[in-house]
């Protein structure tokens, strides 16, 4: 399998756990997935899209922000792509930005946790075969 479709792959399967977590966290006025399977399939197809192509852009040209706040603009970024594809797509609501960053808090911390669960894996793979 090529690497860009397995990063993919595992960029849209923590973006489902992500979202689903963030689902069960937050109530339902603020924050919504339609309620069925296929809507959030489709919310974290579109959630590791952006974060694939759309959000190194953002994050160049937040840079100023970035720097200045030490890193800690990045939750607006990571909460801005969630509100974009609440817009691009109809059954996912979120209220507001605030509720976006709150989400992507949540998908970032379950994608850091996911990582760090991978990277252990394949160190103990690595040291297994040597």
């Amino acid at each position: 399998m090529p690497k860009l479709l397995s990063s993919f792959l595992i960029h849209w399967a923590v973006s489902i756990l992500g979202l689903w977590i963030a689902q069960a966290l937050l109530s339902e006025e603020h924050f919504y997935l339609g309620g069925s399977l296929t809507t959030l399939l489709v919310t974290a197809l579109l959630l590791a899209l952006i974060n694939m192509f759309l959000k190194p852009l953002l994050v160049f040209l937040s840079l100023p922000a970035i720097l200045v706040t030490l890193g800690l603009f990045m939750l607006v970024v990571n909460g801005l792509t969630i509100l974009i594809v609440s817009w691009l797509y109809e059954p996912f609501f979120v209220d507001n930005l605030w509720v976006a960053i709150l989400a992507g808090i949540i998908v970032g911390l379950v994608n850091f946790l996911v990582s760090v669960i991978i990277s252990d894996l394949t160190k103990k793979d690595i040291a297994s075969i040597k």
